[in-house]
């Protein structure tokens, strides 16, 4: 009809029904924006990947490894973390602690089974008798208070016919570090007219050699039944005798049915420790990832920020800073010298070939189809592109996972932790004090020379620290006679101290250089620093240096909130 409005008026449109159908309008965008909203929740949730919570996001390490910028954030040069650091420290995790009454009713059953012996007052001390055992065992248990014990090995003669070597392991009560600890050592005992037996002197930390290795033959002492599931061989063993012998392959047949994956060139070497492990492992993790053996270079390049000599050093065993006895059994490495030995000798009689990869942008997801026996990545020479660690960025950063708990710290520097945390008797509180370039560097660390000083520290401490402590400083403050005031208030102690355990009379000085062909190892400043560290950690409270003495960011002005990300 001609002059009639394009639209007809229909009952819908009619305005006592538009209020109405304004309210369903509105019910139904809701329900639709409600859809979509649960579409995207699913969706995120389905593809959300958290974090790695031992480190942050390749990404992330990768730019704070590269970054050769002047923004007051640095490269943290301390001290790695390795896989014990990352383990479960619950008590319960450890074992039952052997108690007094454990030892008394132990031995009681042995007294039950020995045969009635006569009286010798003036003979010599029978190692083997369970008397003396049980002796031994309780001295222990009331002298060393602050730690449990897990396991008692049976006594050995010592060094006369008055002396005994005992070995226990333990830790300490407060401990944080996920660790057994090994001790062996010699007791003198006296026998009195009436036969009754009493200790006249327990040995330093470590004298009582011969029960260090315990005898092939020799009975079990005194260990406590563990619950079913517990895996107290998942933890390192500090003290124990090192086995760190480089893995042999068993004949040509086992070798050449083997696959393997080598890392070759590139500008990691004489990086920072951190740089360094954080390469290693994604090599390490690819290795896993495809089912290869990791084929390793054990000489690794020290940076300059370690050495004393302010250069990089090459030639470093890769066994003087971490366990490779557990690396060798828990993982699948051999070393790159005896490979390609045999590589050599049996490579073209058996067939095996080569596959060569020059682009880390291929990803190992690509390579899990590959045949050959031998995969090897080769690095340029253009930094950061040529460094290992760029494989397991981007898409390979969800498929690769750092196998950490296959790195653990060297057990010899370890020993020597224990032994200085021995000597305190597991019983010190520990400060961390941060000083050298970052106290003088006023533009990014304006408070910190003010917040370190002795009047600062004593003030600090006064609430933190009871009086009359053991106070252990770890600190980059080249003159310990700075903290000489903190003397007044506590019993200070610091690294250098206990030099002894690493000079050319000790056991760390002759294994160390018999590992490196007779020739003498530097104790190095990566290695003070990582004893130094350790030992603080040992300690019954702890006091960091940016956490607890000064307002200042760790790394400069304005970096809190970022080292905190």
């Amino acid at each position: 009809m001609l002059g009639r409005h394009a639209f007809s008026r229909t009952g819908n449109f009619r305005p006592e029904n538009l209020g109405q159908n304004a309210m369903a309008m509105i019910a139904n965008v809701c329900f639709s924006m409600f859809v979509v909203g649960v579409l995207v929740f699913t969706i995120m949730a389905a593809t959300y990947e958290p974090e790695d919570p031992l480190f942050h996001p390749s990404s992330k390490i990768t730019t704070f490894l590269t970054s050769k910028s002047n923004a007051t954030f640095k490269s943290d040069n301390t001290v790695v973390k390795t896989g014990e650091d990352f383990m479960a420290t619950n008590e319960n995790v450890f074992g039952n602690v052997i108690n007094m009454t454990d030892v008394d009713n132990s031995v009681m059953n042995d007294f039950a089974d020995a045969a009635a012996a006569e009286c010798q007052s003036n003979g010599p001390i029978d190692c083997k008798d369970p008397e003396v055992f049980h002796t031994m065992m309780r001295a222990t248990i009331e002298k060393f208070q602050d730690i449990h014990f897990y396991r008692f090995g049976k006594p050995v003669p010592g060094s006369n016919d008055s002396t005994c070597d005992m070995a226990w392991r333990f830790r300490p009560k407060d401990g944080k570090a996920a660790a057994f600890y090994k001790d062996y050592r010699r007791f003198v005992i006296n026998r009195s007219t009436n036969c009754s037996l009493s200790i006249v002197s327990i040995g330093d930390y470590h004298t009582g050699m011969n029960a260090r290795k315990r005898k092939k033959y020799q009975k079990a002492g005194l260990e406590k039944k563990q619950a079913k599931g517990d895996n107290v061989n998942a933890f390192p063993v500090v003290g124990e005798i090192v086995n760190d012998s480089l893995p042999v392959v068993e004949s040509e047949s086992s070798f050449s049915h083997g696959k393997y994956l080598i890392y070759v060139g590139g500008g990691d070497r004489c990086k920072s420790m951190n740089h360094y492990l954080w390469s290693f492992m994604c090599a390490l993790g690819e290795a896993q990832y495809l089912n290869r053996t990791l084929v390793m270079d054990l000489s690794i390049c020290l940076s300059s920020i370690y050495t004393s000599s302010k250069q990089d050093e090459e030639g470093k065993d890769f066994r003087l800073y971490f366990d490779f006895e557990h690396l060798r059994e828990a993982g699948s490495v051999l070393d790159k010298e005896q490979f390609w030995a045999d590589w050599k000798k049996w490579q073209q009689k058996d067939g095996m070939n080569l596959h060569l990869v020059e682009d880390y942008r291929v990803t190992p997801i690509k390579l899990m189809d590959v045949k050959d026996s031998l995969i090897m990545r080769k690095f340029g020479s253009v930094e950061p592109d040529n460094y290992w660690y760029r494989v397991c960025e981007g898409e390979t950063e969800s498929v690769i996972q750092r196998p950490w708990q296959l790195i653990w710290k060297s057990r010899r520097l370890m020993d020597i932790v224990s032994a200085i945390s021995s000597k305190l008797n597991w019983d010190y509180d520990s400060v961390h004090v941060v000083r050298g370039e970052k106290a003088r560097n006023k533009e990014l660390w304006p408070n910190l020379d003010a917040h370190t000083s002795p009047d600062a520290l004593l003030s600090t401490l006064r609430d933190k620290v009871d009086e009359g402590r053991n106070l252990y400083i770890a600190t980059n403050e080249p003159d310990t006679s700075f903290f000489d005031p903190l003397k007044d208030k506590y019993t200070t102690h610091f690294l250098d101290e206990y030099k002894n355990l690493w000079d050319e009379n000790s056991e760390w000085y002759s294994e160390t250089t018999k590992l490196n062909k007779g020739v003498p190892v530097e104790f190095d400043a990566y290695m003070r620093a990582s004893i130094d560290t350790e030992v603080f950690f040992r300690g019954k409270k702890q006091i960091e240096t940016f956490n607890d003495l000064t307002s200042d960011c760790k790394d400069g002005i304005n970096t809190c909130n970022v080292a905190a990300n």
